[in-house]
């Protein structure tokens, strides 16, 4: 049996999306005048604004808040570039979300991946029509980013970057290296390898921050660098090297958390006692440091990094005169279950 046509229009009518046209009928008023009362301008009188509220209510509608920016040159939006797989970065994230809304801002987010580069990424958030950009642990050149800070308004977020157009939001590395290896060195532990960041934001400052420190501990015959990566796999490879030599160090020092968690499981899959054996240190306490192997690590302050990064970028895009600004946060050593006074004799393999 076919339907009459009223009802067909009936549900039509239900199925789109209500207009301000909708609003104005269902109020019984014109719709410039609930444009006015939608943009908050004179014009209306207390009681038909009530009514207007009430009507919108009633069929659903929302004002379409960005493209009235948008038609004002504004977009209020903050684009985030992340990596994929990078726990720490949705940390940061979970942060740079209400500290741009308490400014007004909405945040866009697009991230980078082995199949898609960091151009593409911010190029896509420029395409939104973000208005600024807080970028997380970005590798791209000093050149590029310098450019795209010429560009508009840009935040980056775990890496140093003096003499660009960006503004920079990082930690304190070399001190929260030095906590990383005064502790270990406090628990009775000399040989203590680092296994690094390669070529990752930090990185080198984490490296020359590690050999510093176990110099100033009159360690310098038992520095050990391995060349490594941010990631688990970094970490299965550094732990498969270490197994292969003579004798295992009491200690390693990782370049994050992921890092970590990849040497912990590679060295227990071995039979190697962590701490017993070989105690662990990461860097970051991103949420997976203490769901898995209950981590100790140089804790960096994610809540304040990503409110930082989002009051850089509001600041500049309020005055873009400005000159760039470095923030630099203090770290703290966060002290869980990877870390113990080494094993007499543990070491030998």
């Amino acid at each position: 049996m076919n339907e009459p046509p009223t009802e067909r229009r009936r549900d039509s009518a239900r199925d789109r999306r209500p207009t301000m046209a909708d609003v104005a009928a269902r109020a019984g008023v014109s719709r410039a005048l609930v444009s006015l009362v939608f943009r908050g301008l004179p014009g209306a009188s207390a009681a038909t604004r009530e009514r207007v509220f009430k009507a919108a209510d009633e069929l659903g509608y929302r004002p379409d808040t960005a493209a009235q920016l948008l038609a004002r040159g504004r977009s209020r939006t903050l684009g985030v570039m992340l990596t994929v797989h990078q726990p720490f970065h949705a940390d940061l994230v979970e942060a740079i979300y209400p500290a741009a809304e308490q400014v007004g801002y909405e945040v866009l987010l697009s991230a980078s991946a082995p199949v898609r580069d960091e151009t593409k990424a911010v190029e896509a958030l420029l395409s939104h029509r973000c208005e600024g950009l807080i970028l997380l642990g970005t590798r791209a050149d000093a050149r590029w980013l310098n450019e795209l800070g010429q560009r508009t308004a840009t935040a980056i977020v775990g890496r140093r970057l003096p003499g660009a157009h960006v503004d920079s939001v990082h930690t304190a590395d070399a001190l929260g290296i030095r906590q990383a290896v005064d502790h270990l060195v406090e628990l009775g532990h000399r040989t203590i390898t680092h296994v690094d960041g390669g070529q990752a934001p930090a990185a080198a400052d984490r490296r020359r921050a590690y050999r510093a420190a176990m110099r100033a501990h009159h360690l310098a015959e038992h520095v050990d660098v391995l060349r490594g990566n941010h990631t688990e796999d970094a970490g299965i490879e550094a732990g498969h090297t270490l197994l292969a030599r003579d004798r295992l160090p009491t200690a390693v020092l990782a370049g994050n958390d992921r890092c970590a968690i990849g040497l912990i499981g590679t060295l227990l899959r071995a039979g190697v006692d962590v701490p017993g054996e070989v105690s662990v240190v990461g860097y970051d306490d991103s949420h997976i440091s203490h769901l898995l192997h209950d981590l100790t690590t140089v804790s960096q302050d994610a809540l304040r990094m990503g409110e930082h990064a989002v009051r850089s970028v509001v600041r500049r895009l309020d005055d873009d005169s400005l000159a760039p600004d470095e923030i630099v946060l203090e770290p703290k050593l966060v002290v869980r279950n990877t870390s113990a006074p080494p094993r007499d004799g543990s070491t030998a393999r």
